[in-house]
C-alpha cells in the first residue's frame, strides 16, 4: 500500500506541470464570427468603409466579419448596443464624429461617456463633408447658394443624415459663419436622405463625399462645395466652402472602438490589423475613389483626437443653440 500510495502520488507530481501551462495558456482570438456594429442605417460613410474594413479583416482572421446596422436615434441605439455588448473581442463598435465628437454636448443625459465606456482602437477616416443639391436647385456654388438664401431667409430646407451627426453640425457651422437662416430637414442616416434628395423631394443636403460619390460622377446631383480647407482627392473640380466663406474647414471622421473591458492584447491587434490595412496601396486607392483619406492612429493618438474633437463641437452647439432634432 505504502508503495502504491508513493507511485500515485509521484504520478500526481509528474502530470500537474503538464496541466497547469495548458490551463493558463489563453486561446487563439478570434475563434468565431466577429461583429462591427454601425449605430446608423446602411449607404452612409460610417457604413461604407465598416464594409470594406470586415471584408478584409475577414481574410485576415480566417473568421466572418460582420457590419451589424442599428440605426436611429441620433445614433444613440446603436452606441449602447456595443456599450453593453460583452468585452469579449467579439463585438466592435464604429464610432463616429457625430456619435462621439457631437453627441456628448448635444444630450444633456447621453446614456454612454465615449472614453469611459470604450476602448479607443484607431481611426479609420477622415473625410470631407460636401454640399450637394438637386439639378433643379437653382444654385450651383457656394456663393450662389449663400445670395440665394438671403433673399429667401427660411425657405430653403436641408437634408442632413440625423441630428447631431457631422452632416448635420457641419451644415449649422456653415450658416453660423454665413448668416444663414436654412432649415434642417434631418434623417434617419444618409441613405434614406440621399434617396428623397435624388427624388427631387429636397432639393439641399450636406453629405459625406464616400456615400454622395456616385451620384455626383453620375449627374444625378450637383456639389455645390466640400467642407474640408482642401479641396477633395477624386472631386479636384468641387471648390471647398472655405473658398468662398473665409475659415471655414470641418470634416467627419469613423473609427473602431470596443466595450472598455476588453483585452488590451484584442485591441492593440485589431489596432496592427487595421493599421496595416490602411497602408495597403490597394486599400488605399479604395479610400480615394470615394474621396477620403485614412487615418490610422495608435489607441493613445485616437482617444486624444476624440477629446479634442468633442471640445471642438461642444463649442459649435453652445454657439449655434442646437438641440436634438433642429
Amino acid at each position: 500500500m505504502k508503495f502504491a500510495t508513493r507511485r500515485h502520488a509521484l504520478v500526481l507530481g509528474l502530470a500537474a506541470p503538464l496541466v497547469i501551462p495548458a490551463a493558463r495558456a489563453q486561446a487563439p482570438w478570434p475563434t468565431r464570427p466577429v461583429r462591427i456594429i454601425v449605430p446608423f442605417p446602411p449607404g452612409q460613410a460610417a457604413d461604407i468603409f465598416a464594409r470594406l474594413m470586415a471584408e478584409r479583416l475577414t481574410e485576415i482572421w480566417k473568421q466572418q466579419v460582420v457590419v451589424d446596422n442599428k440605426g436611429g436615434g441620433g445614433g444613440i441605439p446603436g452606441v449602447e448596443a456595443g456599450r453593453a455588448a460583452a468585452p469579449d473581442g467579439y463585438t466592435f463598435l464604429i464610432a463616429t464624429s457625430g456619435t462621439f465628437g457631437v453627441n456628448p454636448s448635444l444630450y444633456p443625459d447621453l446614456p454612454y461617456k465615449p472614453l469611459v465606456d470604450f476602448k479607443p482602437i484607431t481611426n479609420i477616416i477622415r473625410g470631407p463633408l460636401i454640399i450637394v443639391a438637386h439639378p433643379s436647385f437653382p444654385a450651383s456654388t457656394v456663393a450662389e447658394l449663400i445670395e440665394l438664401a438671403r433673399k429667401e431667409p427660411g425657405n430653403l430646407s436641408y437634408a442632413s443624415a440625423g441630428p447631431g451627426t457631422a452632416q448635420h453640425l457641419s451644415m449649422e457651422l456653415f450658416k453660423l459663419q454665413t448668416k444663414l437662416d436654412i432649415v434642417h430637414i434631418p434623417y434617419k442616416g444618409s441613405g434614406p436622405a440621399m434617396a428623397d434628395l435624388l427624388g427631387g423631394h429636397v432639393k439641399l443636403m450636406m453629405d459625406s463625399t464616400a456615400s454622395a460619390l456616385s451620384a455626383i460622377r453620375d449627374g444625378r446631383i450637383k456639389a455645390l462645395g466640400v467642407t474640408t480647407a482642401r479641396r477633395a482627392p477624386g472631386l479636384d473640380k468641387v471648390p471647398s466652402i472655405g473658398e468662398t466663406v473665409s475659415g471655414y474647414d470641418s470634416a467627419g471622421w469613423s473609427g473602431l472602438v470596443a466595450p472598455a473591458k476588453t483585452p488590451d492584447e484584442i485591441v492593440n491587434k485589431v489596432n496592427a490589423d487595421l493599421t496595416a490595412l490602411m497602408r495597403d496601396p490597394a486599400v488605399l486607392r479604395q479610400f480615394e475613389e470615394r474621396a477620403t483619406l485614412a487615418d490610422p492612429m495608435t489607441p493613445p493618438e485616437f482617444a486624444a483626437f476624440m477629446a479634442k474633437d468633442m471640445a471642438t463641437w461642444a463649442e459649435v452647439v453652445k454657439a449655434t443653440g442646437t438641440k436634438p432634432g433642429n
